[in-house]
């Protein structure tokens, strides 16, 4: 009885140790504790198990600063976690660290985790502040004095600027100025030749006007790759402004016709308008001749000469219309 109880009691302490050992294994990563202890980085148990509940990685954590031991940096496990919680990226920290080093560039820990919060690559800034690094812009279109357009391509040199990364303007603030100094340089050209003669006037122009104030980047050069000739802008603004000339001209034209058909039109209804008053008027003769005879204002004579009159007038309008169509004639 003794010794099942015994048995029993071991059984329990083994299992009990097994769990133990269960958790310990997987709350203190020991593979990476060794691996640092043999690289000389000496990271305490109680750090490992706290990265645990405090939701970082370890080997986030561990393996940079190995990198950076080996390097001869000496990073503290504190700052490299707090950045880590602040959702940087700690080797790229570190990998830029050491790259700075190595290149006598000054940086700091704390200016490398500022930067890569900012959301900039600080590993390839270092690279870019190291090697310098060839922007080339899209196709640039300009018009001269005379009317032509240029279109320049130009290749800039650029380097980072460490001090201005955070808060600095990018890559596409150095284009758009660049761009900007193109189109100024070439439409205070006198003749599109005097730029394809000497496109060097483009570069020494856009480079003295300090692009690169309040951008991470230094302009190193500014160089011109290509000037095509484009479209004669002045000749085709010129035929535009003509065409709409002629479409001006032709519409006044068309209200003054329009206007002296309306007019037409009105002279022609007044005319009709004249002709049949004239009418009315004609009609009421014989009503006023027949109560003339009636009333006895009218005698048959008077009658007789008015018709006299009337056929005289007429064998007039006659004569002088056969005489008038004569001469014509003649």
């Amino acid at each position: 009885m003794d010794d099942t109880l015994n048995l029993g009691i071991i059984l329990a302490f083994v299992v009990i140790g097994l769990i133990f050992l269960s958790l310990f294994f997987r709350f203190i990563p020991i593979g990476l504790w060794v691996t640092a202890l043999a690289s000389g980085v000496r990271v305490s148990f109680a750090t490992l198990f706290g990265m645990r509940f405090r939701k970082v990685n370890p080997s986030h954590i561990v393996n940079p600063m190995i990198q950076a031991y080996k390097a001869g940096l000496r990073p503290l496990v504190d700052d490299m976690e707090a950045h880590y919680l602040s959702g940087g990226n700690v080797k790229r920290v570190i990998d830029a660290l050491i790259s700075a080093d190595k290149a006598g560039i000054p940086l700091t820990f704390q200016k490398a985790t500022a930067i890569d919060l900012a959301g900039r690559d600080v590993f390839e800034a270092v690279q870019v502040s190291v090697n310098p690094k060839v922007i080339t812009t899209p196709k640039v279109a300009a018009m001269a004095k005379d009317g032509i357009q240029l279109l320049a391509v130009a290749r800039v040199t650029v380097r980072a600027n460490i001090e201005r990364l955070v808060g600095g303007a990018g890559e596409e603030t150095i284009l758009a100025r660049v761009g900007e100094g193109i189109v100024s340089t070439i439409g205070s050209a006198e003749t599109h030749k005097l730029v394809l003669e000497s496109p060097d006037m483009i570069s020494k122009s856009v480079l003295a006007k300090g692009l690169d104030a309040g951008t991470a980047f230094e302009i190193l050069s500014i160089d011109i790759a290509d000037v095509d000739v484009g479209k004669n802008i002045g000749a085709e603004l010129q035929t535009d402004q003509a065409e709409a000339d002629k479409r001006i001209a032709q519409a006044k034209a068309e209200e003054r016709r329009a206007l002296a058909v309306a007019m037409e039109q009105e002279y022609k209804a007044e005319a009709q308008n004249q002709r049949a008053k004239l009418i009315a008027s004609e009609a009421q003769i014989p009503l006023a001749m027949a109560e003339a005879f009636r009333s006895g204002h009218l005698g048959v004579m008077d009658y007789q000469r008015y018709r006299n009159v009337e056929a005289d007038t007429s064998m007039r309008q006659a004569i002088a219309g056969q005489t008038d169509s004569g001469t014509k004639a003649g």
